[in-house]
């Protein structure tokens, strides 16, 4: 079995918001949807949910299970298919026609705008 070194939690990508309904800061983890941790600052919150993960993830690699990668460490190809409907692909192609445009550029720049 390949020994994998284990993942750094600081890598991970979180995001600290206010919760209206708790009253205090959630910290989550994009990697890690089903884990959160409420406190009474931004800082206590993030530091609890990296306190939390670094348990689970040496749970996880006791219990043998995969470790989810941090996003930030992942490779991407740039490439990803989508499917849509034949009449949107057909409004896509004419709204790229006319603004001169192929079809990948006219989506990638819808992307970009919505990021």
């Amino acid at each position: 079995m390949q020994n994998v070194a284990r993942p750094e939690v600081s890598h991970y990508t979180y995001r600290v918001t206010w919760s209206a309904e708790d009253g205090e800061f959630l910290a989550t983890c994009a990697e890690f949807p089903s884990l959160s941790w409420l406190a009474s600052s931004q800082i206590e919150a993030l530091r609890g949910l990296e306190d939390l993960l670094r348990d689970v993830i040496a749970d996880m690699e006791e219990q043998g299970e995969p470790v989810p990668q941090p996003f930030a460490e992942r490779t991407y190809s740039g490439k990803f298919n989508l499917r849509v409907g034949e009449s949107l692909h057909r409004e896509l192609a004419i709204r790229a026609a006319e603004d001169g445009m192929s079809l990948n550029q006219y989506v990638l720049r819808k992307l970009t705008a919505t990021c």
